[in-house]
């Protein structure tokens, strides 16, 4: 058990956990491992505090109905997992702005949020555009051999490093 203390875990066997996990979802559920979706629905459950039962006549909440169900659950346990992790590791600390952020762009808090929000925004309706999140295609689309979440995957990784060069170039 010595290696739930650790602050970086093997690709691999993450990987594996990952795998063994998407058998169990479509074993269990029918269904494959994605997030985006339940993001949609929190908004739509917000949204539904302030309008009442209007957000139920919208065509997308009709389709997609605003429920706390498996997938809603999947992504609560992954912020509590992750947590967990951290404390577990030792590894948890309160960070407005990460080291890396600060060497390349200084310690401005409210520069970092604002790039997170609209990194977030922008994370959020590719995910829709898409018809799936990183997840989604990276995880289980991949997984079931479809072409399309093959190449959402190779996109994802390829823009990645193609951002993560042309923001950290700034680095002095």
């Amino acid at each position: 058990m010595e290696f739930l203390t650790q602050v970086r875990w093997s690709p691999y066997a993450v990987g594996m956990g990952i795998g063994i996990l998407s058998w169990f979802s479509f074993l269990i559920s029918r269904k494959p491992i994605a997030c985006s979706t339940t993001f949609a629905k929190a908004s739509g459950m917000l949204e539904k505090l302030f309008r009442g039962k209007k957000v139920d006549l919208k065509p997308y909440y009709q389709k997609v109905k605003l429920v706390v169900d498996w997938q809603w659950m999947l992504v609560v346990g992954i912020a509590i997992g992750s947590m967990i992790s951290a404390l577990l590791s030792g590894d948890f600390h309160w960070q407005w702005v990460p080291s890396m952020w600060v060497s390349a762009f200084g310690g401005n808090t409210l520069l970092r949020v604002i790039v997170a929000l609209i990194g977030g925004i922008c994370l959020g309706f590719g995910a829709r555009w898409a018809d799936g999140c990183t997840s989604g295609h990276g995880i289980s689309g991949t997984l079931q051999l479809a072409v399309s979440s093959w190449i959402s995957a190779i996109c994802f990784f390829a823009v990645g490093i193609l951002m993560a060069h042309v923001i950290f170039s700034f680095k002095g």
